[in-house]
């Protein structure tokens, strides 16, 4: 089976470190970008423009360009308007949901309530990510 290719965006750090060791642990993601707000993630998507990840996981809430942000450029750019967004966050009102993914969010996934439940976060969106088809 195909590693999906991920980049994550996390401002946390501890979050960052716990979510690189569920994905690299998991054997099915291949962690290809790790970077702390939507900022980075847009230079970085500058920077790598022929070889786009097949998933970005945002968070919601970040300094500087946020998870909202990020969809709207991911969105309205036909470079990277292929690249599914899930968002992920602490929130999980769904009015928030709702808006993640009126503005173009492939998913919206809650985080982990532990840093150490980052493993079966990552194997459950897999399953997520397999069972909407978001990577070919």
């Amino acid at each position: 089976m195909k590693k999906i290719k991920i980049v994550i965006v996390e401002n946390d750090e501890d979050e960052r470190f716990f979510m690189k060791q569920g994905f690299e642990g998991s054997g099915v993601f291949e962690l290809v970008g790790q970077l702390t707000n939507g900022d980075d993630l847009l230079e970085w998507l500058e920077t790598n423009r022929t070889a786009l990840p097949d998933v970005i996981l945002s968070d919601l809430n970040m300094p500087g360009k946020n998870g909202y942000d990020i969809l709207d450029y991911i969105n309205a750019n036909p470079d990277y308007s292929k690249v599914p967004v899930i968002v992920t966050s602490c929130s999980t009102l769904n009015s928030t949901i709702n808006r993640c993914i009126a503005k173009g969010a492939a998913d919206f996934v809650p985080k982990p309530e532990t840093l150490l439940e980052y493993e079966p976060f990552v194997h459950s969106l897999h399953h997520q990510i397999r069972q909407k088809q978001l990577v070919k």
